[in-house]
């Protein structure tokens, strides 16, 4: 299996954006709002402009997006999560980041678990862990 973060990986359209922000399931990290919904287990990040600068949101972005791409096992199957970015965000690290999402992963799988349950799912695996 390819490490890439392929495009269909991405959350990429304001519709998609609008689908998973308006889910009711949201787990909050120090730096992030991780928002939950249904989907095809893709990720997207949301930062506003007073969060930073260009340059720093876009840091900001690509160190979610290789959290994301290097921990997929983290992430549940079939939940698209959206990461909206707080204010101290530009300041983190990628050791910080993965260790934010690290700490939340048995959260996310619960809600997830919550969201597919009250869709008619029965048991949602992880991703299995790379050999």
């Amino acid at each position: 299996m390819s490490e890439r973060l392929r495009p269909q990986d991405r959350l990429k359209r304001r519709t998609d954006f609008r689908r998973v922000q308006g889910s009711a399931q949201r787990v909050h990290t120090r730096h992030f709002l991780v928002v939950l919904a249904p989907g095809l287990g893709r990720v997207g990040i949301t930062i506003t402009k007073k969060v930073g600068n260009a340059v720093e949101r876009n840091r900001v972005k690509r160190l979610v997006r290789e959290v994301f791409r290097r921990h997929r096992h983290w992430f549940p199957e079939g939940i698209d999560v959206v990461f909206i970015a707080k204010r101290g965000a530009p300041a983190i690290d990628f050791a910080t980041v993965q260790e934010e999402v690290r700490r939340a992963r048995r959260t996310l799988q619960r809600k997830a678990e919550g969201l597919l349950r009250a869709q008619g799912a029965e048991g949602l695996p992880l991703a299995s862990e790379p050999e």
